[in-house]
């Protein structure tokens, strides 16, 4: 220590200043590369990626009514029903209270709503009436919607982790069920024969629909917390280790993989958001504060969105007439955001006072979004201009679905069902009060979970 005390008194000032000068450089470019390995990367913008958009021939047609058979609508989850005839103004024409909470939406079929609670209890119900047809206990605790085809129900639930198909015509007498290795939330999606489910343990399964042997199923890197979407034969999921895959839908198959940008430092980007599948692309929000469009066929992300907070929320696609494709997705930062479906460009985003966790709907010319919150409930705005043009106190997560004819809104312990207002009675135009709910249902607030919106 002597000896190194008598070299630096020996040096000048100069040669002391050069050292001092360059021992901060040193510091200074630790510090450096220490910032570009902690920051989180920049948004991705990739224009060569393909896009597909089939402009959609709109002709006239009389309000018809259609079914919507499993989470999302349909196997893409675009949760977009074109319905022009059923927007805002509203009038009620029932109510249903639970003490417990519907988290997801029902489906429907016919003339019938089909509904899971927190505690599993599946309930059939009239769609005129809300009466309820039957009940059948699945377990003891759900997070997904059920889905129909064939003439046969499928579920899964939460605790205990199974799948299981129903026959409704039999006052859900069971078909057969099928244990998980883990937890699922995965709402069942139906390809022809397969039934197809996520699961925490990090695989995806595809039973056979009638018989319930397992036809196949693949090992993820993460656990798989959302729904599975199929388009063209091609199943696309993500799970909490940040990556997005590709599988065939019939063997299992993985075509390709492909992985979130993250928060930095090997932070990754989990997934909870059930994926989208429109113009050749797969949407979903993540973890890591942002909205991805990868590309359908080869995984290449065609640009990532960023938001202020996390993403639990799954999109909603929609090429509604008059504007350009559209996806809609809610954020934890309390905006909920209209993006320009090929670019990823904002078009508009609005504050809706607290987190979205749940996933939109759009009917007609309206998307809804749920909030979480005290006295938040549900927004309806204008696809294309963002304007508020539906408000209702009742709604958290997963609001809406449609028959083509009435609007049905789900919301903590509340279901509703909603006709719209012939146009001579809606000439004074409602200032965002439009379809709110004469009763106040018992409210289910919860923190972020396992058991939330996808």
């Amino acid at each position: 220590m002597r000896r190194i005390l008598s070299r630096w008194r020996a040096l000048t000032a100069l040669q002391k200043g050069l050292a001092i000068g360059g021992t901060i450089a040193v510091i200074g470019a630790g510090a450096l590369i220490a910032y570009n390995n902690l920051k989180r990367p920049g948004d991705v913008s990739n224009p060569n990626v393909g896009f597909v958009h089939h402009k959609p021939k709109h002709k006239p047609k009389p309000p018809q009514t259609v079914n919507w058979p499993e989470y999302g609508l349909n196997s893409q989850r675009t949760r977009y029903l074109p319905a022009k005839h059923v927007g805002p103004p509203f009038h009620e024409l029932w109510h249903k209270t639970s003490d417990q909470l519907w988290e997801f939406s029902p489906v429907l079929v016919k003339d019938t709503l089909y509904i899971i609670n927190k505690v599993a209890v599946l309930q059939a119900l009239d769609d005129k009436t809300g009466k309820q047809l039957w009940a059948k206990d699945l377990g003891s605790l759900n997070a997904s919607s059920p889905a129909y085809a064939d003439g046969r129900l499928f579920a899964v639930t939460l605790d205990p982790g199974q799948v299981l198909a129903l026959d409704p015509a039999k006052n859900g007498k069971l078909l057969w069920h099928h244990s998980l290795p883990g937890r699922s939330e995965s709402s069942p999606v139906v390809y022809g024969n397969e039934v197809i489910v996520g699961c925490e343990s990090g695989e995806v399964f595809a039973f056979d629909a009638k018989t319930g042997k397992l036809d196949w199923s693949v090992q993820s890197g993460g656990a798989v917390k959302g729904g599975v979407a199929v388009d063209r034969g091609t199943a696309f999921f993500d799970n909490y280790a940040g990556q997005m895959y590709a599988v065939d839908a019939r063997t299992g198959h993985v075509k390709w993989q492909a992985t979130s940008e993250g928060l930095s430092l090997g932070r990754d980007g989990s997934f909870y958001s059930t994926p989208t599948v429109a113009y050749g692309r797969v949407y979903a929000g993540a973890k890591d504060y942002r909205v991805y469009s990868f590309s359908e066929t080869t995984g290449e992300i065609a640009w990532s969105h960023s938001t202020s907070n996390e993403i639990y929320s799954s999109p909603a696609a929609a090429d509604v007439p008059g504007t350009k494709p559209s996806v809609f997705i809610g954020s934890l930062d309390h905006h909920f955001y209209a993006l320009d479906a090929k670019t990823g460009d904002e078009i508009w985003n609005q504050d809706v006072g607290g987190p979205i966790i749940g996933s939109p709907s759009v009917v007609g010319r309206t998307v809804y979004v749920s909030v979480i919150g005290p006295n938040i409930g549900t927004f309806g705005f204008d696809v294309q201009t963002g304007k508020k043009r539906y408000y209702s106190p009742v709604g958290e997560y997963n609001p809406v679905i449609s028959n083509g004819q009435q609007l049905f809104l789900t919301g903590g312990g509340a279901l509703i069902a909603y006709q719209p207002k012939p146009k001579d009675q809606s000439k004074h135009k409602a200032k965002g009060k439009q379809g709110h709910a004469e009763k106040q249902p018992k409210r289910h607030h919860a923190a972020k979970s396992a058991n939330q919106g996808k």
